[in-house]
């Protein structure tokens, strides 16, 4: 993104009582630039509480709503092992009229092929499990950071092959796949761009090494991969665990100062912008997701 002057916060029509799924929500956070607001959950969540403010659970996800997010996109499962909350989350994010979406953690201790057949079989038993408001559940990989390149790849043809979607490809500020995917020839190159570039940027002074300076912001993340011409989602805000206790770790820098916490939430939560507008955000949805209807 170009460094642009930091926009007021926009207000946007107040939604009807039914929201229809993606609907645009009353507000968007500050500092978003008007760009729609996505949140990512796991079994890990919600965290503990911190401070005075709205809660969320995974059977209740109106708070999310209320402070601007237009989707959900939940863990499905993680190395060979399926999230408890994944279906509670899915299911509470669509009576509030949200967009759908599940995500698969890659890991390289279990065969590629068959956590991609376990991921696609937990998205379609989702599809199959109720009547859904939403027209689809989007499909996303998240790569471990020392992910080989051929297991991306497979995960990637397999998910394809079984589903009809191109997943989505979340990738780490790392060292590792930077040299790896930005060596690949032109070919390969050609392939991963058909996977929609997820990017994770927490601060403007991380990922600097050996091998890369600090990216600084997210089109300097992508300029370092040099694969993708641009990105299509950041995640901006997420949380590490120390001492016992979740600590959110949100960027904040130049035009892009988002607070700690998400709204007027109690507790961290990992969150993340579309990069086009909600219409677009729509697009990207129906063409990466798997049809719910």
């Amino acid at each position: 993104m170009n460094r642009l002057s930091l926009l007021p916060l926009i207000v946007l029509l107040a939604h009807c009582t039914s929201p229809q799924p993606g609907s645009t929500p009353t507000s968007l956070p500050p500092n978003s630039r008007g760009l729609p607001q996505i949140v990512n959950v796991s079994a890990y969540d919600p965290k503990e509480r911190q401070r005075e403010g709205r809660s969320y659970s995974e059977n209740d996800v109106s708070a999310l709503r209320a402070n601007g997010a237009s989707g959900l996109i939940a863990r499905a499962g993680k190395g060979g092992n399926l999230d408890t909350k994944c279906a509670n989350f899915l299911a509470s994010a669509d009576r509030q009229g949200m967009l759908l979406g599940v995500y698969y953690r890659l890991q390289t201790h279990v065969d590629a092929v068959a956590q991609a057949d376990q991921f696609v079989a937990r998205a379609q038993a989702l599809a199959r499990s109720r009547s859904w408001n939403a027209s689809s559940l989007l499909l996303c990989g998240d790569f471990d950071a020392n992910s080989r390149l051929s297991d991306i790849l497979r995960f990637m043809d397999r998910v394809e092959a079984r589903t009809g979607v191109v997943p989505v490809a979340y990738l780490e500020n790392s060292a590792h796949l930077k040299i790896l995917l930005g060596n690949a020839d032109a070919a390969t190159k050609a392939k991963l761009r058909r996977m929609p570039y997820w990017l994770a940027l927490y601060s403007h002074e991380s990922g600097a090494g050996p091998q890369f300076p600090a990216p600084g912001n997210p089109k300097g993340l992508v300029n370092q991969y040099r694969v993708w011409s641009d990105w299509t989602l950041w995640q901006y805000g997420g949380v590490d665990w120390e001492g016992g206790r979740s600590r959110p770790k949100v960027y904040n820098h130049g035009p892009w100062r988002f607070s700690p916490y998400f709204g007027n939430l109690d507790r961290p939560v990992e969150r993340n912008v579309f990069n086009g507008s909600p219409a677009a955000l729509q697009s990207f949805w129906q063409r990466h997701g798997l049809p719910l209807k």
